[in-house]
């Protein structure tokens, strides 16, 4: 699998930014209750974040490319729907 950029350059410095942001905030939460896993879960979410704007590469987005639902969405934009098929509302 190559890894080739697939976020721009605003997205990135977004992802550093918010990145830090909860990894600077969970460190802190962190030095008071070290015993708390929920914090070191996030402390690694936040690190992910600042990795994905580093390199400019998202995982997520990536699956969501190569994903064949959005090819098949995109190519059946001429859905049509009977009228027939449609029943009213009735709540008698």
């Amino acid at each position: 699998m190559k890894v080739a950029p697939n976020i721009g350059i605003l997205n990135a410095l977004i992802r550093i930014t918010v990145g830090l942001t909860i990894l600077s905030w969970i460190t802190a939460k962190l030095v008071k209750r070290p015993w708390r896993d929920s914090y070191l879960i996030m402390a690694m979410l936040g690190a992910m974040k600042v990795a994905e704007g580093i390199v400019r590469f998202c995982p997520l987005t990536a699956l969501y490319k190569m994903c064949p639902i959005s090819d098949q969405a995109k190519n059946n934009n001429d859905i049509s729907i009977d009228e027939e098929q449609i029943l009213p509302y009735s709540p008698s």
